[in-house]
């Protein structure tokens, strides 16, 4: 096992490895744990009780976080040029469509977000291969295809994110920075917890939220107890 720094083990002292926290008690615990020398994300994970396999118990979606993540939001918006002068206006970094296709299929992904709208979805689909694995891909249930260009780009530059659970049922996300005040991060991670109850599939069986921990980049986790969550 890799040692930890001096840092690490300073502030991992505060936190009881076997007990579980209330979400205020682990907000005011993370603004404690920061040990690097960046602006650390708060990063939240949690196991769920669902199987991904089946279609039924995929769960996806998005939020827009009341706070925003605190970090720079790349968005690209692939449009036809009917549609380009709106995102541009609405604070699109990249807006285009063909040659942004092409920047792509050589390998280029300095973007966070794609907003694309219906219509031009055919050309796009090409892209599933270099798009899909950085989970870029266009899709409606992300809210990122849309005729609405103008609200899409602007949600996602304030804050808005895209989540889904992996194939071991596990969610990750970011849902601010050590910056933040206590208040906001447990603002920002009770909206994203309501978020994914209320997502809950009807064929998932047993505990639905597993375990629940936060953590800033560098620090140690913090257990959530899941009876602080379901709660809220």
């Amino acid at each position: 096992m890799a040692k930890r720094g001096k840092k690490y083990q300073k502030v991992a002292e505060l936190i009881d490895p076997d007990m579980e926290y209330t979400i205020e008690e682990a907000c005011d615990l993370i603004k404690q744990t920061k040990t690097a020398n960046f602006d650390e994300s708060v990063d939240l994970d949690l196991r769920l009780g669902v199987d991904p396999r089946h279609a039924d118990q995929m769960v996806r979606g998005t939020v827009s976080l009341p706070h925003g993540t605190g970090k720079s939001v790349r968005v690209l918006a692939l449009v036809n040029e009917a549609k380009q002068e709106e995102a541009k206006e609405a604070g699109a970094d990249f807006v285009g469509l063909e040659e942004y296709i092409e920047k792509i299929e050589e390998g280029w992904a300095d973007i966070d977000v794609i907003i694309a709208t219906p219509d031009v979805m055919g050309k796009i689909g090409k892209l599933g291969r270099h798009l899909g694995p950085r989970g870029l891909m266009p899709n409606p249930k992300s809210g990122t295809v849309t005729m609405d260009v103008a609200d899409a780009v602007k949600e996602f530059k304030q804050g808005k994110i895209d989540f889904r659970v992996d194939k071991q049922g596990i969610m990750h996300t970011s849902i601010g920075k050590a910056s933040f005040d206590a208040n906001e991060i447990r603002e920002n991670l009770i909206s994203f917890l309501q978020t994914i109850l209320k997502l809950r599939p009807a064929s998932a069986k047993g505990a639905y939220i597993r375990s629940a921990n936060l953590s800033t980049t560098m620090g140690p986790s913090v257990s959530i107890s899941r009876s602080s969550i379901t709660s809220i």
